[in-house]
């Protein structure tokens, strides 16, 4: 599992772009490309930040059931992990994730009310590489 562990890591922190997936109120599943993790914890827990008025926002109020998937296109290789999305709002975790330049994004700054943090917690993954996959427990 270390070796796993350090492969799918390397995998999500070059990965230039995450796809985040939610279910909608009809149970439909909706993926998402999305700006790479402002923060990673290893491969269980990692900080999106969005938009607090965004449909995905409101998708994991109702239903914190998620995934997250990040691939290498050149290699074809790939994680998908699953898990919950928490919406944090509060003002310590929203200043761990603000970079300068994020108000482009958020005009008011790091207190705005549409400015909020997807913190995904993984439960199990799938690596997929060279023809085959593997399923694996997230400690």
């Amino acid at each position: 599992m270390a070796n796993l562990e350090k492969t799918v890591k390397i995998l999500i922190e070059k990965a230039g772009v995450s796809f985040v997936g939610s279910i909608d109120a009809q149970g439909t599943p909706n993926i998402k490309a999305m700006l790479p993790p402002r923060k990673i914890e290893g491969i269980k827990r990692f900080y999106f930040i969005t938009n607090t008025s965004s449909m995905r926002v409101s998708q994991f109020r109702a239903n914190p059931k998620a995934c997250v998937y990040f691939c290498n296109q050149r290699r074809f290789k790939g994680v998908m992990l699953t898990g919950t999305m928490d919406v944090l709002e509060d003002t310590q975790t929203k200043e761990m994730t603000w970079r300068e330049g994020d108000t482009k994004y958020y005009s008011l700054g790091v207190t705005d009310p549409d400015y909020c943090i997807l913190r995904f917690t993984a439960s199990s993954g799938r690596y997929y590489s060279n023809f085959r996959s593997e399923t694996f427990n997230v400690p």
